[in-house]
């Protein structure tokens, strides 16, 4: 790593268990003023237009805690460019923007670039049903993988991080009890 103080990058999301960029460090980290939330209609890679999922996303209110990474100041613009096509693949539905955050560790709060969902963009769907949620969860499957599959991703690593969020966690077990569910014979 240069000299130079590091960049940080907050996820929440997919970014924290895959972030395809290098990193001299990653730390739970907290976000104040905003949340995780299934607020995101994806029609690609969590769903298709014919069969959206949803996927998370920084709504405002309450306060987030996720993964911070430390990068090279020198490798911030390639990585802000790459994460804005990841981010961004179907239009600008992300905006990037600089907050403050606290490491968990050590207390530090530092500024990082954060993605937050656009509210005025029509795949921002904040008031979405449990059981809409539910469905998409369920059945949605994209070029990134199944819904379940992202949301079991996003528990499992929110677990590691030793990080609890109890409706992440409800809607994961509903969705295995239904899994484990014998089905009638037709």
């Amino acid at each position: 790593m240069s000299a130079a103080q590091p960049v940080w990058i907050f996820g929440y999301g997919s970014l924290m268990w895959r972030p395809d960029f290098p990193f001299s460090r990653s730390a739970p980290a907290r976000l104040d003023g905003w949340h995780r939330a299934f607020c995101i209609r994806s029609e690609h890679w969590r769903g298709t237009p014919e069969r959206p999922g949803c996927v998370l996303g920084l709504a405002p209110g309450g306060a987030c805690i996720g993964r911070a990474f430390a990068i090279d100041a020198a490798l911030e613009p390639q990585i802000l460019e790459a994460l804005d096509a990841r981010e961004n693949v179907r239009g600008y539905l992300y905006e990037r923007r600089k907050l403050p955050i606290t490491l968990l560790e050590s207390g530090a709060r530092v500024e990082a670039w954060t993605y937050l969902a656009r509210a005025d963009d029509p795949r921002f769907e904040r008031d979405l049903a449990r059981a809409e949620i539910l469905k998409r969860l369920a059945s949605a499957r994209g070029v990134g993988g199944s819904n379940f599959d992202y949301l079991r991703e996003t528990v499992v690593h929110l677990r590691e991080l030793g990080i609890v969020e109890p409706e992440l966690e409800s809607l994961l077990r509903e969705l295995e009890a239904d899994r484990d569910r014998p089905r009638p014979s037709r």
